[in-house]
């Protein structure tokens, strides 16, 4: 029974997610809100692998993400700095911490 009760719930909560309405992704509501094109500035990281990492950062919240190779999608490691650096927005510098 409890079973038979989840599962009328569960889809329940399915349906009614359906109704929501869509969310622009590409606008931030935050306290920094406004157009995060022109406000999130993208640097390289490069991780204790040895492979670059795109990084983000809006001033509030930061985004980083596994640089991939667009045909393979395999990680790509350039070598273009040495392991803990960034560069980007502002020049580069090595990992404070």
């Amino acid at each position: 029974m409890a079973l038979k009760g989840f599962t009328l719930v569960a889809a329940v909560a399915v349906a009614v997610s359906a109704c929501t309405p869509k969310t622009d992704q590409s606008v931030d509501r935050f306290i920094d809100s406004g157009s995060l094109a022109s406000k999130v500035k993208w640097g390289v990281y490069v991780d204790p692998d040895g492979c670059d990492t795109w990084i983000a950062d809006d001033g509030i919240e930061g985004y980083a993400v596994a640089r991939l190779e667009p045909r393979t999608g395999a990680r790509v490691c350039s070598g273009v700095l040495p392991v803990g650096e960034a560069a980007g927005h502002n020049g580069g510098r090595s990992d404070p911490i």
